[in-house]
């Protein structure tokens, strides 16, 4: 492979360019390569507070947490505490389904994304996977397919805690995280610590020329699936344990072959929009003969990536501070090609033409409580609504595809897709950002 050279001030002048053009308030960005870790900075805190991103602010990484607790379990599993095929109700017997920390790990366990953050605003840990999972209504049979749920990694957090004796934060940080030399902050916590160096979330819409800071309302019992907030050096860094120890000089707390195992894509992991594939706790992206994993987070006003390619021994990470930080990285993806460096990234476009929609296309569908609408928009395009909120318009392309387009800031984010019945040919499903969601019995034209 060719030697790729990074200068730090190149990096420096291209991110603050893009923070500018997106019109993000504050965005990290750390790139390894060649042995090495350059870091960058760009912006505020909070948009108008005046204080500036530094390379120790802490940003709210969302689902990219997810990575982590997927790290944490594999531990176990080297420790032997856990195995990646046995059923987890051996050590949670409230579970109502039998199900595998494979499964969970990669999406496959057919348990839906889970309830509104609202709904379990006041639960535990404990009692949200209890009463959420005590008879799940699965979206698919088990090892069937993909779809994305937060539901399965707070079932993974809870699995954690019953066999360390710890809670998930106090696992996350003692087992994973302190022996990596990082400081994690959490957005909720049992007893959460206060910090002044952590970043807000910001509802930037580009049309309008509006910004505005947003409140975290991430639920106790989904902390396993989104509550950390590192900085994007602190990100990298948990990103270096897929790299040879000897180069990267952490500590060797990740078994190879585990390691392996959990860049993998695993059986039935079709994360349509969001991957080429899925691991164990990472999404597996395909660049030519390059295979790099990596996850993306989007928590409120906040958007964060990480990508490690362990055969070139290179590792992007990137945090940011507003919804508009998807296409900032989007395009920072392709600035880092034109250097050599090409990141495994899923593209935003959608392949075939645009196209019509038959009418059986509108009407409801379900994941869990979660009710995902379709409905007609203007110049036949389409509107999507989650619980009734507007949130996206999709276009709609060849082979039941569609791109999705976030209705308040105008970015394009995860396409995904319609689904008719193998057997019946009746379209039945939707899959948007890696959910799955069936149709709502009485819906649409059929």
């Amino acid at each position: 492979m060719a030697q790729v050279t990074v200068e730090a001030e190149w990096l420096s002048r291209t991110l603050s360019t893009l923070v500018r053009k997106h019109q993000v308030p504050g965005a990290q960005l750390a790139v390894h390569v060649n042995g090495e870790t350059i870091t960058a900075e760009a912006g505020e805190l909070r948009y108008g507070g005046g204080t500036p991103v530094t390379r120790d602010t802490a940003f709210p990484i969302g689902s990219v947490t997810k990575a982590a607790t997927a790290a944490l379990a594999i531990l176990l599993v080297a420790d032997d505490d856990l195995e990646l095929d046995s059923d987890v109700t051996e050590h949670l017997p409230e579970l109502g389904a039998p199900l595998t920390l494979r499964q969970l790990l990669s999406h496959t366990s057919g348990l839906a994304s889970g309830p509104d953050s609202a709904v379990a605003a006041t639960m535990s840990l404990r009692r949200f996977v209890a009463e959420h999972c005590r008879t799940p209504e699965l979206v698919l049979p088990a090892g069937a397919g993909f779809s994305y749920s937060n539901l399965g990694y707070a079932v993974v957090g809870r699995l954690i805690e019953e066999v360390t004796g710890m809670t998930w934060w106090e696992a996350i940080e003692s087992i994973l995280l302190r022996p990596l030399g990082i400081r994690p902050a959490f957005v909720v916590a049992p007893n959460p610590l206060t910090s002044v160096n952590v970043a807000s979330g910001h509802a930037v819409n580009t049309s309008h020329g509006r910004t505005r800071p947003v409140v975290q309302s991430l639920a106790m019992g989904e902390a396993p699936a989104g509550a950390l907030a590192l900085s994007a050096a602190d990100l990298l860094r948990f990103g270096l344990l897929h790299m040879d120890p000897a180069e990267t000089g952490l500590p060797d707390l990740l078994p190879a072959e585990l390691a392996a195992e959990m860049r993998r894509i695993q059986p039935g992991a079709d994360p349509i929009g969001l991957a080429d594939g899925w691991g164990l706790g990472f999404g597996v992206f395909r660049t030519g003969v390059q295979h790099w994993i990596g996850h993306d987070g989007n928590a409120d006003g906040t958007d964060a990536h990480l990508r490690v390619n362990a055969d070139s021994s290179q590792a992007i990470a990137f945090t940011s501070n507003g919804n508009t930080g998807i296409g900032l990285w989007a395009e920072l993806v392709d600035e880092l090609a034109e250097v050599g460096i090409e990141v495994g990234s899923y593209r935003l476009d959608v392949p075939g033409r645009r196209t019509t929609v038959p009418p059986e296309i509108f009407g409801s569908y379900l994941n869990g409580d979660t009710e995902y609408t379709v409905s007609p928009a203007e110049d036949a395009t389409l509107r999507l609504a989650i619980d009734g909120e507007i949130v996206a318009r999709l276009t709609p392309h060849e082979g039941l595809m569609f791109a999705q387009q976030d209705w308040e800031s105008g970015q394009l984010v995860h396409p995904g897709r319609f689904l008719r019945d193998p057997v019946t040919g009746v379209l039945d499903r939707i899959q948007v950002s890696g959910r799955l969601a069936r149709r709502a019995v009485g819906s649409g034209r059929c």
